[in-house]
């Protein structure tokens, strides 16, 4: 299986983020990259680094107002007296007004969800290249790939196409998904990550031509608590292009996989011509952040189950956070993806 990085992805260093109140070191570090990077290598992966493909790609999904708020933040934030070292919002409007900020503080809080998504001095350097990983991935399936690995971080799915959160910043799920628009026209998406791929689901909302699928722990107590819901089906012309499977907090691998089952019936049956899959590792019962139990040998089976859906696919690294399994839990989804 093909698969790129772009070290230019570890230069993003968040330095905390709140939890139930507690300060607390930010989980999303470099070296969750890095360890996934080299048990790839040890394993016979060669990881290339990807082409440029500019801004478009990224344009595509998200305004222009919060491009320009990602690119710009930081410079403007370290002009303000006494502002901390990240850009961290203290003020959120919830977008019950309708008027845009101009300060820079204002302009934090109307473009950041939560405060796990602290922008530093390489952050929109960072996320920028993770971004055009997801780019390249999804360029070489149009190109014939069968499918193709994109080590993306920081991770993608908790952004909105105007709103960060939940350690992601421009949303790589959602972007490769797009591009692979230019050469097909279904495509599903798959969030297999500990948490609700929310940003995935806001940005096609209301849209057809993504069937937007997406296994968590259930919302009700666990991160991102507002979406995820089973009710949430799509607006509009999106309307049953939205399927929500919120699972009980330790579900384990047989139950997990028995709903993987039926959601991609589902996806069979919107008969997608390509796939991504938000590939979230923090399932995993060890994971720090973990809400749910699946083992290693449980990442192995889901690769296999998803990959016999025969599509070509981009598979866009999400979540899993570090503890000892981290690496060898992709390893394990990977194989089984291959030997389907």
């Amino acid at each position: 299986m093909l698969a790129f990085f772009d070290d230019q992805q570890l230069e993003h260093e968040p330095g905390f983020f709140l939890s139930s109140g507690s300060r607390r070191p930010n989980p999303e570090v470099a070296e969750r990259a890095t360890v996934l990077k080299e048990i790839l290598i040890q394993h016979g992966y060669e990881l290339k680094t990807p082409k440029s493909h500019g801004m478009e790609p990224v344009a595509a999904i998200h305004t222009p107002a919060y491009l320009h708020f990602l690119e710009n933040i930081y410079r403007r934030w370290q002009q303000i007296e006494g502002a901390s070292e990240e850009v961290i919002a203290n003020v959120h409007p919830n977008r019950y007004s309708s008027a845009y900020p101009d300060s820079a503080v204002g302009q934090a809080g109307w473009h950041m969800a939560d405060t796990a998504c602290p922008v530093g001095p390489k952050t929109w350097a960072s996320a920028l290249a993770s971004a055009n990983t997801a780019v390249e991935a999804a360029q070489n399936v149009l190109d014939g790939a069968g499918s193709v690995y994109a080590l993306c971080r920081p991770p993608g799915h908790h952004a909105f196409a105007d709103m960060a959160g939940g350690f992601c910043y421009l949303n790589n799920s959602a972007i490769a998904a797009q591009r692979l628009l230019q050469g097909y026209k279904r495509i599903a998406i798959l969030d297999v990550d500990v948490h609700h791929g929310n940003g995935t689901q806001g940005i096609f909302y209301r849209r057809d031509d993504v069937f937007t699928v997406s296994l968590h722990a259930d919302p009700v107590r666990f991160y991102p608590f507002f979406w995820g819901h089973h009710h949430e089906r799509g607006e509009s012309a999106g309307a049953g292009y939205n399927l929500n499977c919120p699972l009980e907090q330790g579900t384990s691998d047989e139950d997990y996989l028995q709903t993987l089952e039926e959601a991609l019936s589902r996806i069979d049956s919107f008969c997608p011509e390509a796939m991504v899959v938000a590939l979230g590792l923090d399932a995993f019962q060890g994971d720090p952040l973990a809400g749910l139990s699946i083992t290693t040998e449980g990442f192995q089976k889901i690769g296999r189950a998803i990959a016999a859906l025969k599509l070509p696919s981009v598979l866009v690294q999400e979540g899993g956070y570090l503890c000892r399994e981290l690496g060898e839990n992709l390893i394990a989804f990977i194989d089984g993806f291959e030997k389907s």
